[in-house]
């Protein structure tokens, strides 16, 4: 069989990326930083070598180091499921999940808090890390909380960031202050004890 130009399947220009690469790209980012590496000090030639791959392997898929940290921090958060909107408290609860899977994870936690804490040092860059890690999942849940306000199902005053500080930092607190070592020591339908008790707060009187 024979193929004409508008038949021929068109390949890619430049050489193909490598998933195998990047992973290890990803996970010498990650690793060095958790080792107690500061931004600062983590270099492109650090990963490389870690990575077992060439700077150039590196920056073909990165320009800086800056876009590869954020890209590396970000694989630590967990995607969140589609919100089902049935009710406010069915959607906390999916939320809580995600939150509580991240939470027991102890090397995602301490890679993360080593690069929060690079903040004064490299405020835009930790403000990247926010924007792409923090603020998405902040914007779901203060739309699940305004549509409970909108519906009835919570009170008419109430101050979302309060709320979803108070959710997420009950979650945080079971995972860093209980010594859970991994999910399974989590106890359990921890994430509805906890909608539910503050629920009882929020709902109209």
């Amino acid at each position: 069989m024979t193929t004409t130009d508008e038949t021929r399947t068109a390949r890619p220009t430049g050489r193909p990326r490598s998933a195998k690469a990047e992973k290890a790209i990803i996970e010498a980012t990650l690793d060095l930083i958790g080792e107690g590496m500061s931004i600062a000090e983590l270099s492109i030639e650090a990963i490389a070598a870690r990575a077992g791959v060439g700077k150039t392997t590196i920056y073909r898929r990165w320009s800086n180091k800056e876009d590869l940290v954020v890209d590396a921090l970000t694989t630590l958060k967990s995607p969140l499921p589609e919100m089902a909107g049935r009710s406010v408290r069915e959607d906390l609860i999916a939320y809580l999940e995600v939150v509580r899977r991240d939470s027991c994870d102890a090397r995602s936690r301490c890679v993360m808090n080593i690069a929060m804490n690079d903040a004064e040092r490299h405020p835009r860059l930790v403000e990247r890390i926010r924007q792409a890690t923090i603020e998405p999942r902040r914007a779901v849940m203060t739309a699940v909380l305004r549509r409970g306000v909108a519906t009835g199902e919570l009170r008419p005053d109430l101050d979302v960031p309060i709320v979803i500080a108070s959710l997420v930092g009950t979650m945080m607190w079971y995972a860093r202050t209980m010594g859970f070592d991994g999910c399974d020591e989590f106890p359990d339908g921890i994430a509805e004890q906890i909608v539910d008790h503050l629920l009882s707060g929020l709902t109209p009187r």
